[in-house]
Parts: C-alpha cells; sequence; structure tokens
C-alpha cells in the first residue's frame, strides 16, 4: 500500500534486481500524475501510488530504463513515442472483462433500448466506450443481431468498440476467446454466434464480426471523435479512472453524440448527480441510464 503520510522518502534509493528505482518521492508521483492526465485522461489518486509505480516499472525493465527521470522525459519528448504510451496505459488500466458483464444494464437494451429505436427505424448505431477485449462490443452486438433475425422485414445494424488500448483492440479484432469464457454467453447465443477453435478457444463467428470494428481512441478526444447520431452509448467501467470533473465533463460529450430517443448507458454508482439539459434519466432495475430527449 502506497505511503500517503506525505513524508520525505529516504535518502538510500532501493533498487530492484534490474537497476529500477523503486521509490518515487513526492514530486516525481505530481509529474507522472500530471502527464498522464494531460496526454490520456487518466487520474492517479494518491492513494494509487503503489500502483502507479508498479506499472510504470514493469515499462521500465522492458525498455531499460534505470530510472523514473530518464523514462518521464523519453515519453515527454514528443508523440512520436506513441507505441510506448500505449504499453505504458496498457499496464496502468484494466482489461479484465467477460460477455454480458452487467446482466441488468444489457437486459436494459435487449428489452428497451432496441425494441424502442426499430420502432422509429430501420438502423442501429452503438458504440462500445473503453471496450478493452471486445466481450462487451459482441454482446451488444448479439442481442441487436438476435432481434433483427427474429423479425422478416431487413434491418441494419452496426456496433463500434473503442479503447486507448492497442494491444486490447488487437486482440478484439481477432475474437478469439478462452473457452471458460463462454460462461457469460446464453446456450442459445453459444450455438449461434461462437465457434469452436480448439479444445481451449472459441472465435465469434465471421458474420457477426462484420457487424463490428473496433478502432483506436483517446477519452481526451472524444469530443473530436466522428460520432454522431447514435442510438445506444454502451460506457461501463471507464469512469472510475477519472476524477469527478472529468467524468462529468465526458459524460456531456458522449451525450452529445446520440440522436433524439438515443441512450446513454453507465455502470450504477459511477457517476453522482449529473445532470444534462436534453436527458432524462431512464427508469430500470439495477441501471444507470439516460434518454436524449430533444
Amino acid at each position: 500500500m502506497a505511503d500517503t503520510s506525505g513524508q520525505a522518502p529516504a535518502e538510500t534509493e532501493t533498487r530492484s534486481h534490474a537497476g529500477c528505482s523503486l521509490d518515487m518521492d513526492d514530486r516525481q508521483f505530481s509529474d507522472w500524475t500530471r502527464l498522464l492526465e494531460s496526454r490520456t485522461g487518466l487520474f492517479i489518486a494518491p492513494e494509487r501510488r503503489s500502483f502507479l509505480v508498479s506499472g510504470i516499472r514493469t515499462r521500465m525493465r522492458k525498455t531499460g530504463y534505470e530510472d523514473y527521470r530518464e523514462y518521464y522525459d523519453h515519453l515527454s519528448i514528443g508523440y512520436f513515442q506513441i507505441r510506448e504510451w500505449s504499453l505504458l496505459v496498457d499496464q496502468l488500466t484494466v482489461h479484465e472483462t467477460c460477455f454480458f458483464r452487467h446482466e441488468s444494464s444489457m437486459k436494459l437494451v435487449e428489452e428497451v433500448v432496441i425494441p424502442s429505436v426499430f420502432e422509429r427505424q430501420r438502423s442501429f448505431n452503438a458504440w462500445s466506450v473503453g471496450c478493452a477485449t471486445g466481450e462487451e462490443t459482441y454482446s451488444l452486438a448479439m442481442v441487436i443481431d438476435d432481434f433483427c433475425a427474429a423479425r422478416e422485414s431487413d434491418r441494419y445494424f452496426g456496433v463500434t468498440g473503442t479503447d486507448i488500448s492497442l494491444p486490447s483492440l488487437r486482440h478484439a479484432r481477432e475474437g478469439l476467446y478462452l473457452v471458460r469464457r463462454l460462461q457469460g454467453i446464453r446456450p442459445a447465443f453459444q450455438g449461434k454466434y461462437c465457434q469452436s477453435e480448439t479444445d481451449t478457444r472459441f472465435r465469434v463467428n465471421p458474420n457477426l464480426r462484420k457487424r463490428v470494428c473496433f478502432t483506436q481512441l483517446n477519452s481526451r478526444d472524444v469530443e473530436r471523435a466522428p460520432f454522431a447520431n447514435l442510438d445506444l452509448v454502451f460506457c461501463q467501467n471507464l469512469l472510475i479512472y477519472y476524477d469527478r470533473e472529468r467524468r462529468a465533463q465526458l459524460v456531456n460529450q458522449l451525450a452529445g453524440c446520440l440522436r433524439p430517443g438515443g441512450v446513454l448507458v453507465l455502470g450504477p454508482g459511477e457517476i453522482l448527480d449529473w445532470q444534462h439539459p436534453n436527458m432524462e434519466k431512464v427508469r430500470y432495475p439495477d441501471t444507470l441510464a439516460y434518454r436524449r430527449t430533444d
């Protein structure tokens, strides 16, 4: 656990076997948190200093840097270090997810959002924000496709997943997962959307993957992202990485990407007392969602 007492660090630095400094003083922590927030939007609270140190040290060992300042300068000199930034952010964010992770939110989409959209129009466009390795994005595609397949008339849909992590996006595009991931997928969907690759892995079938695309997006660039007139924005387990002010700013930007009648689905408890003049709360058990009204 990080030392948050504010005491000065010991003069003698402890070093790992690879030569990396184990200690990070208050000034270094402040410099790193400012750099991460300005470049990526990630907010690292003081009580998570040990988490930050561990992630940075991991990347330093892999890149051969011996102290925080040297590695910091390497990341500060320009955006041509984009690959290393991506790998560092990947180290500092949690990508553990699963299919149909929050059942109530998926039920809301399946039982309320999808039917209401297709009552008005023949197309459905959804955005999975902070999609990690793609399970959430494919889950949304499954429920939308299942709805469309049960109707005779033509309906069209597309789901876009975005994340800052390039390794996670590569995984998502492959659509290849461990067999144990099937536990979150209802049996009917397993037979319809999943095909066995090996004894230990399955792949999302190609017809569904054609309806899904993945692209890199930094949360700080949401306002400039080419998304508009969406029917669904699904954003869960992302706001936890930002401070209160940035959370509200990001949710406002996401709301602006919706068409009238479109729905924004957040993680329950991820933002409190948020209000928007053109959004109304959707009442559904164990969910946090808002519908655009203008």
